[in-house]
């Protein structure tokens, strides 16, 4: 019990040291991010608090995870990853929150259920965990942008009818909105101040967010600027069809939803269970861990994640 209580303090203070620097150096940056956005004369500052210099941790180990992802992320798809999922962090700081989370769970596990087997595991399945993170926010992002996406554009087409201008009406539609989708259109806002043509800043935010609803009105505008016609019509037009199909989302996503929680339970049980064994009887499992039963234990994971993965892509239906 000592041992297990030593290992749980022990991963909980390397956590929270990691945690700790990184929330620092955020900090630091995000306050010199403020300080250079006012004009010059407020808030003047000394050059030696805008010029310090990163922590040890930080110039060490985040500079060489950030090279070595680089390496191996060329594309800079993790860096998208974690710009599209708003998390703040680089991608060398993000491994490493991730590789501490996966020494920490691994050490847990291990100790608790006396298993260096389930403790490797447990390290796999915080990777995988935080392999999964950004791309459940980016979802749960995109899917609160859509669920905004008709009533912006209504109050767009409502400050178009009465005369104002179309990127007066999207600055007008962010004051009045909630995020994600007044930061989104504020980013377009931002990018039309650089001189960027309003319909490429709203293309390239639908081809970011991936939303083919808006897709579909980037297109319709550009169409209405080629052949003319009332930009507030076809808006209301394409936010009461984008409001319809919403509606439709929903009704699937409740009738599906008895179809996921069973793949998560089905998918949760058998490992609850081992892990139930091995807490209550740890003897009892010790065969699946070594010779054959290593061979089985993996079988039966590729089964179950197999299974899971069939059942959700059943009740997957794209609307």
């Amino acid at each position: 019990m000592s041992a297990a209580v030593v290992a749980i303090l022990v991963g909980f203070g390397i956590a929270f040291v990691v945690v700790g620097v990184l929330l620092r150096t955020r900090e630091r940056d995000q306050a010199l991010a403020d300080i250079l956005d006012l004009p010059y004369g407020e808030r003047d500052v000394p050059v030696d608090a805008v010029t310090e210099s990163h922590s040890l941790f930080h110039t060490g180990a985040v500079s060489v995870a950030g090279r070595v992802v680089g390496q191996f992320d060329a594309k800079g798809s993790l860096a998208r990853t974690l710009e599209r999922a708003r998390i703040p962090l680089k991608p060398g700081e993000y491994v490493i929150v991730v590789g501490a989370g996966a020494i920490v769970a691994g050490a847990l596990l291990g100790v608790i259920t006396a298993s260096i087997v389930l403790g490797v595991v447990g390290a796999l399945g915080a990777v995988g965990a935080g392999a999964g993170v950004p791309r459940v926010k980016i979802t749960k992002r995109r899917q609160a942008f859509e669920a905004q996406l008709p009533e912006a554009l209504s109050l767009i087409a409502s400050s178009l009818s009465a005369g104002h201008t179309f990127l007066r009406a999207i600055q007008m539609m962010t004051q009045e909105a909630e995020d994600p989708i007044a930061e989104e259109f504020g980013r377009v806002i931002s990018e039309t101040r650089l001189g960027d043509p309003v319909v490429d800043a709203l293309e390239r935010m639908a081809v970011r967010l991936e939303v083919e609803d808006l897709k579909w009105v980037v297109q319709a505008i550009r169409v209405q600027q080629t052949v003319g016609g009332k930009l507030a019509d076809i808006l209301h037009t394409l936010a009461d069809f984008i409001r319809s199909r919403e509606e439709v989302r929903r009704e699937v996503k409740v009738l599906t939803a008895e179809g996921r929680i069973s793949a998560w339970v089905l998918g949760a049980l058998p490992v609850g269970l081992l892990l139930a064994i091995q807490l209550m009887n740890p003897g009892y499992a010790a065969p699946f861990y070594r010779g054959w039963g290593l061979a089985v234990l993996a079988g039966t994971g590729l089964s179950i994640a197999a299974g899971v993965a069939v059942i959700l892509r059943m009740v997957k239906i794209e609307v």
